[in-house]
């Protein structure tokens, strides 16, 4: 008695599929999804909230947003202009920072003093801040008097701090972004309250003498491996200074959304 047995499987398939993978054909994993902001939330939240919002989201792969070239009040975002300003001035950009430029600088920022702000307007000058913020992509602005009056959009915010440290003389570099990443703790609001952990902060904010005129800030967050994100946050008219930080965490946080599970932009 025999038995018919099953014909040998042809070798082929199996070769095929050695050669394909040993060759790189072999189908590859599926690419982790590049992140973007959240914008469609964002804006959907802004519509909840008083007055009018803008924002601006930029990446070294593109710009997210709404109402980007919506101008408001400068407030204290005009603050690192000044502090830009006065490092290139050219006694200042080639020597050592005096302790007379730090306890200007350092309050400045760090805690948003207006003292600073108002001896360096004076000093640099209407025609020299409008030639610096022109030579750093702050498209449309002029000098208006107060100082705070002063035209910014979120658009040209961002593109400042996306690449902040360029913009900062390589002497003077490590000061500057040091007050931005130390700003008090009592002016920690908004965005500071959002970022993911793993990303280093530096931000600015301005506000309108806490009455929710105004409520902005500009941020720039990286992280390993050359990852970078702006955000530029401005409002107006929220009613209350509360209600403007409120807004701004709000926004900050759906904009970010998964921010901080992602490994690339691009």
């Amino acid at each position: 008695m025999w038995v018919r047995l099953p014909p040998r499987a042809s070798p082929a398939p199996l070769l095929i599929a050695a050669l394909a993978a040993v060759a790189g054909l072999a189908p590859a994993a599926p690419a982790a999804a590049a992140w973007t902001p959240d914008v469609a939330a964002a804006r959907r939240f802004a519509a909840t909230r008083p007055g009018s919002v803008a924002v601006s989201v930029r990446t070294p792969c593109g710009v997210w947003g709404f109402g980007q070239d919506r101008r408001m009040p400068a407030a204290s975002l005009l603050k690192p202009l000044l502090l830009l300003s006065h490092l290139h001035r050219p006694q200042v950009r080639s020597r050592r920072l005096r302790a007379a430029d730090r306890a200007r600088l350092g309050p400045m920022i760090r805690r948003s003093a207006n003292e600073p702000a108002n001896a360096l307007v004076g000093e640099l000058g209407a025609a020299q801040l409008q030639r610096d913020a022109r030579r750093w992509g702050l498209t449309g602005f002029r000098l208006l008097d107060p100082w705070g009056l002063s035209p910014v959009t979120a658009r040209s915010q961002a593109r400042l701090w996306l690449h902040l440290e360029r913009r900062l003389p390589r002497r003077h570099r490590a000061f500057a972004l040091r007050l931005f990443e130390h700003v008090v703790p009592a002016q920690r609001w908004g965005i500071a309250q959002a970022a993911p952990r793993g990303w280093r902060l530096r931000f600015k904010g301005g506000w309108g003498s806490g009455t929710g005129w105004v409520d902005h800030q500009a941020a720039q967050l990286t992280a390993p491996g050359g990852r970078r994100v702006a955000v530029a946050l401005l409002t107006r008219d929220q009613g209350t200074h509360a209600q403007g930080q409120a807004t701004l965490e709000g926004l900050a946080r759906r904009l970010l959304r998964g921010l901080g599970r992602t490994r690339r932009h691009c």
